[in-house]
């Protein structure tokens, strides 16, 4: 599905970011990780991946490591099919707890960072007038949450950003999509207290949690040729919850 297609893909060491680099592996495509973790990147890497690809460790939220990767790709002369922009961090708290450095935190890294690393690598898509950018928004950017008004505030800002960006980019042939998954079994949720995750499981009329593996599923087929008539749009993975919540 993905034969000859070369993706990059954000916050690839864990999660969800991990589970879509396996399955680029496993539809043909060659993968390109960028990730701040590099302890879990380079055992992913020397795991699963070999020679499929390559990766660099950085910090998505800071420039100067952006450059240092779109440098890098420029060099070993990469053709960029696919952009997943997955990285994201939460700090939660109330909002009349949350310190200044927790909201500029989330917002830096989910949504600065996608508009660091898009701009950029948009450049060598629209030379080859072809691309697709996947950006991993949430259930949360569409209904808030209590306790995420940072993250909220920044998944959101990811919805918009991907249908502003779809509008200019499109009659260049290129795609642009945000994902929401709604909860997800990740490194990053499961650190949750059993009784918010008991919360949210009343909330899913399919009664389980989502695997990243499922929303891996969706990012692969949304960046390969089947979906060629797909952008603009916000595609939620949620077991069905945000209809429950609305």
């Amino acid at each position: 599905m993905l034969e000859g297609k070369t993706g990059i893909i954000t916050g690839g060491a864990s999660g969800i970011g991990k589970a879509t680099a396996i399955k680029f592996i496993e539809y043909g495509a060659r993968v390109i990780l960028f990730d701040v973790n590099e302890e879990a990147l380079k055992s992913f890497w020397e795991e699963k991946i070999g020679d499929r690809g390559w990766y660099l460790v950085g910090d998505i939220s800071k420039k100067e490591d952006v450059d240092k990767f779109v440098k890098e790709i420029k060099e070993k002369n990469e053709r960029i099919d696919i952009l997943v922009n997955n990285a994201g961090v939460t700090r939660d708290t109330f909002l009349i707890r949350m310190k200044e450095e927790d909201w500029d935190f989330v917002l830096n890294v989910n949504l600065k960072g996608i508009f660091l690393l898009t701009k950029e690598i948009l450049k060598l898509m629209l030379k080859e007038e072809k691309g697709v950018i996947i950006n991993l928004s949430s259930v949360v950017g569409i209904t808030g949450n209590i306790g995420q008004c940072n993250y909220s505030a920044s998944k959101a800002g990811v919805i918009a950003f991907t249908k502003s960006l779809a509008k200019e980019v499109g009659s260049r042939n290129i795609r642009v999509i945000a994902v929401a998954p709604g909860f997800i079994e990740t490194p990053m949720t499961l650190k949750l207290p059993e009784e918010i995750k008991n919360k949210y499981l009343e909330q899913i009329p399919l009664k389980r949690f989502g695997k990243p593996e499922e929303v891996a599923e969706l990012v692969s087929f949304l960046s390969s040729d089947k979906a060629s008539y797909i952008s603009g749009c916000v595609i939620q993975i949620d077991g069905g919850m945000i209809w429950y919540l609305f």
